[in-house]
């Protein structure tokens, strides 16, 4: 191991001793400065004899010096380097000496912006380079008070202390919720009576601050977020033009760069004795912490504000299914217990009232009875009963009320994270922006006419034009593929059924229903799930070729067109079963064919909202079984399986070290990049789609989405802490644009139920039997009022069945829909009856609609945005503030007029001291000429009264007993 002096990078070696204590890892080979953040890029050695002048400089980079000489001894083996001889690996390339030039240049600005920097000895003839970064306190200090990071002050106050019932439930309540709370320490702590006001960091107010320790004062987050600030604004001017280590890393220049994990994940000893990240795996990240809450406040502390919101949205999201859950339960038990009261359901399953219903097919199929479809009358009442309407409007406040009570808890955050009042950061231009913009200078510059305007080019819509003519064809293009998708499952459907139907075995004609369902369902599931992962990469490529400006920029956009084509691609079969099938099928002798040979699709004699509900739910469960479980679990470690085959297939002698001997970074470098949040929040915005947009035809499932995202919580966490490298931590007050989607889900969802309880279930058919058309006021007859009646002498020639097996004098057959009957002067058009029934399904869907959305908006007036404790603790923290700096410069003044004072006080005895000693020579009589007496000035230079300097006050104040910042006071 060789250190070199103050002024340059230190070269160690990248293997550490087997004895060395593990959190030694994180540190640089001096065991004191903490590694900060990492730079990885892949080297290939050239023919150099070691120590030659001729040896580029950055083979051993010298942190602004030069290269070490091979005089240099090591102090661990005390002798000289012995001279190596590297050979050429391969041709030269002319690409690898300008990276080399651009990472001399940029960590050359690294130094200049003050980071101290160390690298690994290149020991092999090529291989992975890993250079460590640390930002001393100077710079820590500089970048947070230009970042306006908040920390806590000395001073201090005591939280309102609730009394009466308030504070007796609220000690209830929290004995109740202990055994579900994570055993973190120091959480007692930070959620105690006591709090500290916070203030923006400033090197002028050290004072003010309590720095036990300048190495712990700033936690390893904002340590890392810091430098890599620092990394993302330092430019390459002189070499390649461009700025941050996002362009570098885009540009190859170096492969990736990630702050360290805080050592091992694995417990080592009591929970005292865990870093962050130990504490997270045990606490968060095990399957056997499933009941217990999250720690959020360690994940923002570990992870950084924007993730730390996410995980705290989804805790919130999972909380608030269990009394959807909960209510989807009743409702759903509610249906089966009265499904043998329900008269309807009796109708259909009572052999006796014989209604002989039309054949389904054309030719193959038979007439066949109304009871034998008597199970499926009984499965739809379990989901279409008085009930679901309760509870479709129960879910559509149950929106309304998550995201008041989600905004409610985002700003109880913002408020103990320290986030209130954050201003919007400047974001650096994105790698893709910087190379076009470049390339547009360069073309500028060839025309001499604009040479003088290339300093102030930016990107107009006119660059962007094409790229916004393919999003729009392109988009356009998918949802056209979506719906052909579905297009093909119909087909399949039809087919299927026809091929069944004409099948001599008399089990397979009876499941035909079944059986097509359950298979085009499934069909649909795995369309879904393949182009979804389509959708995902068409919407990133979508993205670049707008050229977004900024990371936030091309996120949101990013975010916009997966939604909008992931969206299409889940709900577009389950909006064909709710609003389209059966409605453009016709009816007996003038059906609709596909093909001129395939009649389109019926509903089930008990409706379509059971086979809604059966779409629904296999293709919710299997979304989340496949996709976001199986998926999340496999993915990445086959990926890590890849990686670690394809490092030894490169070079099998390169991995040479033990697993217990390799340095935090080499063990951080092997695990997945973070490739941002957008995945995580599509999943549960989707599923927050299965929940609320279609809920009223399946009550269960707020019970699945709860289960599911148990499960996914933990997921997460052990990606998050085990599988994936440190993220960045990145300040955010809020969830962004995930929220705005969510609250338009919310109002859609509203829409969405009204129509599929007026529509697609019986609700209102029901309704407008019993209160207009039943002589006994009760839902008897209920069936046959649903039923139309078909003279079978007016088939088109070809589609009577073939062979009968009711008998041949069957004349009228029923169907199911509100026509004239045959006798009828208006025989086969619509009844008043149809009218009737689309007039109040018409009417329900603007009371439903107006009534909900209203009460929506009651409850968002009802329930304020900022606590009330929150308020008051903000608006006592603010005068407190101004109280301290008030202080502050009332001392700061009598400071000054105490020096005023004391040099007045100088002058004077200096002035009367003076003024006694020209007198005396006036009392003597000693004959001579009489010298003039000497000014003041002549004898002591006279002392100015001056301003005392910050510095000075800073340091009077902290030893002064009257700046007692530490003081509480009773809120």
């Amino acid at each position: 191991m060789l250190q070199t002096s103050d002024n340059k990078i230190h070269v160690a070696n990248s293997l550490m001793d087997v004895d060395q204590d593990p959190r030694k890892r994180l540190y640089f080979a001096d065991g004191r400065r903490k590694v900060d953040y990492v730079l990885v890029y892949h080297y290939r050695k050239r023919s150099f004899v070691r120590g030659s002048p001729s040896q580029h400089r950055l083979s051993t980079i010298s942190n602004g010096s030069y290269p070490l000489g091979v005089e240099e001894k090591d102090p661990e083996g005390g002798k000289d380097e012995p001279a190596e001889v590297v050979v050429d690996v391969g041709p030269p390339d002319p690409a690898d000496g300008e990276k080399v030039m651009i990472r001399e240049e940029f960590e050359g600005n690294l130094k200049d912006a003050g980071l101290e920097i160390e690298r690994d000895k290149e020991n092999k003839a090529h291989g992975h380079a890993f250079i460590r970064l640390h930002a001393p306190w100077q710079v820590l200090s500089r970048e947070a008070e230009f970042l306006k990071i908040k920390v806590p002050t000395k001073k201090s106050y005591e939280l309102r202390e609730e009394k009466g019932l308030t504070a007796t439930m609220n000690e209830v309540w929290r004995k109740l919720n202990q055994p579900f709370q994570p055993k973190v320490p120091h959480q007692e702590e930070e959620h105690s009576r006591t709090k500290f006001l916070s203030h923006c960091f400033s090197r002028d107010k050290l004072h003010l601050y309590n720095i036990k320790s300048k190495d712990t004062f700033f936690d390893n987050a904002t340590r890392s977020r810091i430098v890599y600030e620092i990394l993302r604004r330092t430019a390459c001017a002189r070499t390649c033009q461009t700025m941050g280590i996002t362009t570098l890393i885009a540009n190859g220049v170096y492969d990736s760069a990630f702050p360290l994990h805080d050592g091992d994940f694995h417990p080592t000893g009591q929970a005292e004795g865990k870093n962050d990240r130990q504490l997270l795996h045990d606490e968060w990240a095990r399957y056997g912490a499933f009941y217990k809450y999250q720690p959020v406040d360690l994940i923002r502390k570990y992870f950084g504000e924007k993730i730390g919101l996410y995980f705290a949205w989804l805790g919130v999201y999972t909380q608030l299914l269990i009394p959807a859950s909960v209510v989807g339960i009743i409702v759903f038990f509610y249906g089966w217990a009265t499904v043998e009261t329900n008269i309807p359901s009796q109708e259909m399953c009572d052999e006796d009232q014989n209604f002989t219903m039309c054949p389904l097919c054309d030719r193959a199929c038979d007439y066949w009875h109304l009871s034998t479809a008597c199970g499926t009358a009984r499965a739809s009442h379990l989901f279409d009963n008085p009930a679901t309407v309760f509870f479709a409007i129960f879910m559509s406040l149950w929106a309304a009320m998550f995201l008041e009570h989600w905004k409610r808890r985002q700003i109880s955050l913002n408020y103990s994270w320290d986030l209130t009042g954050m201003e919007e950061e400047e974001e650096h231009p994105r790698p893709k922006y910087e190379t076009i913009l470049l390339q547009k200078r360069q073309r500028k510059k060839k025309n001499k006419k604009n040479k003088n305007e290339t300093g102030h080019e930016k990107l107009t819509w006119r660059d962007r034009l094409p790229g916004y003519f393919i999003n729009i064809s392109s988009i356009l293009f998918m949802f056209g593929v979506t719906c052909a998708a579905v297009f093909s499952v119909i087909i399949y459907r039809i087919t299927i059924s026809a091929l069944m139907a004409m099948s001599p075995d008399p089990d397979v004609k009876s499941n035909v229903r079944v059986t097509v369902t359950a298979t085009a369902v499934i069909i649909n599931l795995v369309v879904i799930l393949i182009l979804d992962e389509i959708y995902g990469m068409v919407a990133a490529w979508l993205t670049e070729l707008e050229i977004p400006k900024t990371e936030t920029n091309f996120e949101e956009r990013l975010i916009l067109k997966a939604f909008l084509l992931k969206f299409m691609n889940a709900y577009a079969p389950i909006f064909y079963v709710a609003f389209f099938k059966g409605r453009f099928a016709g009816r007996p002798g003038d059906y609709v064919y596909v093909f001129n040979d395939y009649r389109m699709e019926e509903c089930a004699p008990g409706g379509c909202l059971i086979e809604l509900c059966i779409q629904l739910s296999i293709i919710m469960l299997g979304k989340q079984l496949i996709q976001n479980n199986i998926f999340e679990i496999g993915i990445p470690k086959l990926k890590k399986l890849c990686r670690t085959l394809k490092d030894k297939e490169r070079d099998p002698k390169e991995i040479v070290e033990q697993p217990g001997r390799r340095q935090q970074w080499h063990l951080d470098y092997d695990l997945e990049p973070f490739d941002g949040l957008t995945p995580e929040y599509m999943e549960m915005i989707i599923q927050f789609g299965f929940v609320s947009l279609f809920v009223a035809s399946f009550p269960l499932a707020p019970l699945f989405a709860l289960l599911n995202n148990v499960i996914e919580i933990r997921l997460d966490a052990k990606k998050f802490v085990t599988e994936l490298r440190r993220p960045d931590a990145v300040r955010a007050k809020d969830i962004g644009i995930w929220y705005n989607i969510l609250s338009g889900l919310g109002k859609f969802s509203v829409i969405i139920n009204a129509f599929v309880i007026s529509f697609t279930s019986d609700f209102i058919p029901r309704l407008v039997y019993q209160y207009m058309y039943s002589e006994t006021g009760t839902m008897h007859g209920f069936i046959n009022h649903t039923l139309s009646y078909f003279n079978v002498s007016n088939f088109k020639p070809g589609t009577v069945p073939s062979i009968s097996g009711l008998g041949k004098d069957i004349t009228v057959c029923r169907y199911k829909d509100y026509r004239e009957p045959p006798w009828s002067t208006e025989a086969y058009q619509f009844s008043k009856q149809y009218w009737s029934v689309l007039a109040a399904r018409l009417g329900f869907v603007i009371l439903f609609q107006n009534l909900v959305i209203t009460m929506s908006m009651l409850v968002a007036w009802v329930i304020p945005d900022v606590p009330k404790n929150i308020s008051e603790q903000l608006k006592k923290e603010k005068t407190l503030l101004v109280d301290v700096f008030l202080n502050e410069e009332k001392e700061k003044l009598q400071l000054i007029q105490s020096l005023f004072s004391k040099d007045l006080t100088q002058e004077q005895q200096e002035e009367v001291q003076v003024s006694d000693q020209t007198s005396l020579p006036l009392q003597q009589t000693h004959p001579g000429p009489v010298l003039p007496a000497p000014s003041p000035a002549s004898t002591a230079p006279r002392t100015r009264p001056r301003a005392a300097s910050f510095s000075q006050f800073t340091r009077q104040m902290s030893m002064s007993p009257r700046s007692d910042i530490t003081q509480h006071t009773a809120v």
